[in-house]
């Protein structure tokens, strides 16, 4: 076998690759007879399958291994004595007009760029900081209340903070429309759930009331149909119900599992919860604001062949996603791996990256930043041992929290090394849900 390297572009390179005819023949034949030996098929005893029937039945698939096998130990032989260092897989095709002896093919793949990283010092980056202070803690517990609030009925007119139960009818142009009418629809005053006309209509209604309102739709409206229409709705409120808060007592302290009632207790488990999640996310954003300075000072390009498989695993994941919640996507089209082309890209170049840095300042996850991390994790919940040795016992998990470990190692260091200034930011916009 013999190899020979061209250089197509930055990062694309091809290898023409030899096998002996000869060679693969008597490997192809070799295997055959190995197979022979434990072989099952019917009229034939194990291992006693004529070979002839062995090759007719498997020749070409053992053919298609062994050919498969001797191309790539060749392919990693030539990238290895080259120095060069592959990303992805790579493409092989035979090339025509071979002579009898051997068997000739391209193999056409990319490598990984050189990367170099530009003055890390140069770089300034916000921090943000969110304190957690009594005013927090009794906001949370407020929040606790709501979610376990109930609701009694009112005969008083409707107001912000209320629970209305309506039916409403929709016509454009006289005409009823899909998803223009809905029966018993329940709804919170001042929640923005509805459109601000809808709202405006419905408050200061008594239950038993109606009413008809002009609403016109955005012109941006997701319903293509629907956009920029006028519709004319009828709404009788049914129900209109005050909310219920549960008293901040002994028993609202054990229903959050303060087995003696303590509300002091309540508000320090409060505290701490709040104070983890607070990090988690202050962490986060400070994580982002890493990798975009981290981007912004280390340009190369990035191999195509890695992009496109970040495209296909995202596709997928979005796929899997979308499966458990029930959603069943029109058509493979409605969640093409183009789709995610740009979140791909940077997912694949901040990889690339990250992976340079913790090379060059020898920044693995130590055994025992693992250990702590997971220690960590185990404490939020029942039974921290148990959980500890769940992640200890698998080692995908375990990878997983290593990956973290690395990731936050690398933070770290750019944060050590650059300039950085905090940036206080509010508890409400930090607590607000992702997206």
């Amino acid at each position: 076998m013999s190899q020979s390297i061209e250089t197509l572009g930055a990062l694309q390179r091809r290898i023409r690759l030899s096998v002996s005819a000869a060679e693969l023949q008597r490997e192809v034949q070799a295997r055959l007879v190995r197979l022979a030996r434990t072989l099952k098929m019917p009229g034939f005893r194990p291992g006693k399958v004529p070979l002839k029937m062995v090759a007719a039945s498997y020749g070409a698939q053992v053919h298609s291994e062994v050919l498969t096998d001797k191309l790539g130990s060749a392919f990693h032989a030539a990238v290895a004595a080259s120095g060069l260092r592959v990303a992805g897989a790579p493409r092989l095709e035979p090339i025509e007009g071979s002579n009898g002896d051997d068997l000739s093919f391209t193999a056409t793949f990319e490598v990984l760029p050189e990367i170099k990283l530009g003055d890390v010092s140069a770089l300034r980056i916000e921090r943000p900081v969110c304190a957690v202070g009594d005013a927090e803690v009794e906001k949370t517990i407020e929040i606790m209340r709501r979610q376990r609030a109930t609701f009694e009925g009112v005969e008083r007119a409707a107001a912000d903070g209320d629970r209305v139960t309506v039916d409403f009818v929709g016509a454009i142009d006289g005409a009823p429309f899909a998803g223009g009418s809905g029966t018993d629809v329940q709804f919170t005053l001042g929640q923005g759930r509805m459109p601000p006309e809808f709202e405006t209509a419905v408050r200061g209604m008594r239950a038993g009331e109606k009413t008809r309102f002009e609403l016109t739709f955005p012109s941006d409206y997701p319903r293509s149909e629907l956009a920029g229409k006028q519709a004319s709705f009828e709404v009788t409120v049914k129900r209109v119900e005050q909310i219920q808060l549960p008293t901040l007592d002994a028993d609202f302290a054990r229903a959050l599992g303060v087995t003696d009632g303590d509300i002091d207790k309540l508000r320090a488990e409060v505290r701490v919860n709040l104070e983890r999640e607070v990090a988690a996310r202050l962490r986060e954003r400070t994580r982002d604001a890493v990798m975009q300075a981290l981007l912004s000072v280390a340009d190369f390009e990035v191999p195509t062949s890695l992009v496109a498989a970040e495209q296909q695993r995202l596709a997928e994941m979005a796929r899997v996603d979308l499966a458990a919640r029930g959603v069943r996507p029109q058509g493979q089209a409605s969640l093409s791996p183009q789709l995610f082309a740009e979140q791909a890209q940077r997912r694949v170049r901040l990889g690339l990256l990250l992976a340079e840095i913790v090379q060059a300042q020898k920044l693995q996850a130590r055994p025992e930043q693992v250990r702590r991390t997971i220690e960590q994790i185990a404490q939020s919940y029942e039974k921290p041992a148990e959980v500890i040795q769940w992640y200890l016992g698998q080692r995908e998990r375990l990878a997983e929290v290593e990956n973290a470990v690395t990731e936050n190692n690398v933070i770290d260091w750019v944060l050590k090394n650059a300039q950085t200034v905090e940036r206080a930011v509010p508890f409400d916009e930090l607590m607000q849900p992702a997206g």
